[in-house]
């Protein structure tokens, strides 16, 4: 099948107007077969996962992408889709400062709405037990995806005292809001995914970064032995890196703040955005 302009959807930019990276993505998800959603949750549906996180240069996606059994999520006609996350935390950024510091019983809270429907959920990102990740999450209303609801907050609690047996923090406000867009491919036979973003924006409202469009981030969400992108990406010299949208941002948006683990990753992947 080859891409047309309406597997990206409609608030991507057009052709002509992509960087390398996005047009390396429309390329990938234009030659592999599609998969509905109902499909990926029965065979790819992980919840409590490893991620593996990796910048794959837009020159070598393709060749990547082209010798792995994949097929790719689409939706109404749609394969890339349009993200956005809004991230809340105290006044101290301690939810940031316990990332930095690698503490054992860290978390992230945040809403996602898929953008191309509008679909809203509040969720909180734990770390579970041997580097996998937890995702527990509720459905949230749209319109208010900038703020923590009455509802939004009894499952923090409950959430927090389930995983970590404390109450949550007090004096959360939203710090950063991150968009981008997003294809995701998953491997049937080994029940793993992939999701690969494109366009990553980070911003506070005074300031933002943005991605510089010459890689694809792909994130590997398999068991905890990997998967064979994860090996097909070693032997192309692609090696995983620790990544965090919500750090990144941070660190970026945020000088005062303790920002080693992620300051080569913003010179080498980032530029200051235009709003």
């Amino acid at each position: 099948m080859s891409p047309t302009a309406s597997t990206w959807g409609p608030a991507s930019t057009r052709a002509g107007a992509m960087s390398a990276a996005e047009a390396a993505l429309e390329r990938a998800t234009g030659l592999v077969e599609p998969i509905g959603l109902a499909e990926v949750l029965e065979t790819a549906e992980l919840q409590t996962r490893v991620d593996r996180k990796y910048f794959v240069p837009a020159e070598l996606f393709g060749r990547f992408t082209a010798r792995l059994a994949l097929r790719v999520l689409e939706i109404d006609g749609l394969r890339v889709f349009g993200y956005e996350s809004v991230y809340f935390d105290t006044r101290w950024l301690t939810s940031y400062r316990n990332h930095v510091q690698r503490r054992r019983r860290r978390y992230k809270i945040r809403t996602r709405t898929y953008t191309d429907t509008g679909l809203c959920l509040f969720e909180v990102k734990l770390e579970g037990h041997r580097g996998s990740t937890v995702k527990e999450r509720v459905p949230h209303p749209a319109d208010q995806r900038d703020r923590i609801t009455g509802a939004a907050a009894d499952h923090l609690d409950r959430t927090l005292r389930a995983a970590y047996a404390h109450a949550a923090p007090t004096g959360l406000r939203k710090v950063l809001t991150t968009d981008y867009r997003r294809a995701t491919f998953t491997l049937p036979a080994e029940g793993a995914r992939l999701t690969c973003d494109v366009s990553l924006h980070c911003h506070d409202g005074a300031a933002s970064v943005r991605d510089t469009g010459r890689h694809v981030l792909v994130e590997s969400k398999s068991g905890a032995g990997g998967s064979s992108a994860d090996r097909l990406l070693r032997d192309l010299g692609v090696r995983p890196i620790s990544m965090s949208k919500y750090c990144v941002g941070v660190a970026a948006l945020h000088p005062g703040v303790p920002s080693n683990p992620w300051r080569r990753m913003l010179r080498q992947h980032f530029e200051p955005g235009q709003g």
